[in-house]
């Protein structure tokens, strides 16, 4: 694999916590103790009846019939649980633990089963068309790991993920790096040699199964290359992005908007001279005369004549 992804920056949006992923990656490492459990001879048999043989899924071969394999279409499904070994298994989790959540995001979590379990039995098939002779049991999640990576191709080329180059971790655009694994399977069918043990069409297929199936699944919501910004309302809160709710988005009782606060009305000048003279007209047009008769511009309260201050 050209690259190795560590991290990803690209936030959940409907939902908090990615069980569905979670779930898978618990079961293909509970599939791979079972395993190794019944040591070399129990590893290979576990292979044997439960992986992927296309040879035996066309008809061209037969197992031994104290093996008690399931019938060859159910290898569809179970191969994808299976692993070669302990870095065959680690790779395919960590691409799912990077990628998959996203997917299950933008799908919903009943439409990211059937995604998955889908995209790796379209890869099954593609390796079966171009090597439907080989008697060699495939097993792996990476078809359908592979229809998440290009899931995540179509929906999100403009987030950035962190992976190691020359031992230094670097953020680059995750379409121009699934580009780039893409172009390395295709490099990898007509270069790599007969004795090669990657199904590098089951990559292919999956692939291509992914950027398939993944426009009618997703949520209508969710748009293309990432080609529309999230809503403004929305908070990113613990790696998940949420919606405030109604109560949150209503202003609270004794607070400030930009919109609802009312103008404070200019208050009075309360100092001792204020209002006693021209200099403050406005002020003294308020003022309410004193209670009394009024007689030739004369109050029994004080003067209201025409001539300036309290002197004339």
């Amino acid at each position: 694999m050209p690259f190795l992804p560590i991290y990803d920056n690209n936030p959940r949006v409907h939902i908090l916590r990615p069980y569905v992923t979670w779930s898978l990656i618990a079961l293909n490492v509970l599939v791979f103790v079972w395993q190794t459990s019944g040591g070399d001879a129990g590893f290979q048999e576990s292979v044997y009846r439960f992986g992927f043989i296309p040879a035996v899924f066309g008809g061209g071969a037969m197992l031994p019939p104290e093996l008690q394999a399931p019938p060859s279409f159910l290898t569809l499904f179970t191969s994808q649980f299976l692993h070669g070994d302990t870095f065959h298994l680690a790779f395919n989790m960590l691409f799912l633990w990077v990628f998959g959540d996203n997917i299950e995001d933008a799908l919903g979590r009943l439409r990211f089963i059937v995604f998955y379990l889908l995209s790796g039995v379209l890869a099954a098939l593609a390796h079966f068309v171009f090597d439907f002779g080989s008697e060699i049991p495939v097993v792996g999640a990476s078809g359908a790991i592979s229809g998440v990576l290009g899931a995540y191709l179509l929906l999100y080329p403009r987030a950035w993920v962190m992976t190691p180059v020359l031992f230094l971790p670097l953020m680059l655009p995750a379409g121009l790096m699934l580009v780039l694994w893409f172009g390395s399977q295709l490099l990898n069918v007509f270069q790599a040699d007969a004795a090669s043990n990657v199904a590098w069409w089951a990559h292919i297929g999956g692939f291509l199964a992914g950027l398939a199936l993944v426009v009618p699944m997703k949520r209508r919501t969710v748009p293309l290359f990432g080609g529309q910004r999230p809503p403004r309302n929305l908070r990113i809160e613990r790696g998940v992005v949420r919606r405030p709710n109604a109560a949150q988005r209503a202003p609270q009782p004794g607070t400030r908007t930009a919109k609802t606060e009312r103008r404070r009305e200019p208050e009075e000048p309360t100092g001792p001279w204020q209002g006693q003279g021209p200099w403050d007209e406005a002020s003294a047009a308020k003022r309410k005369p004193a209670s009394g008769r009024t007689s030739g511009g004369r109050t029994s309260g004080g003067r209201t004549s025409g001539r300036k201050g309290p002197w004339g």
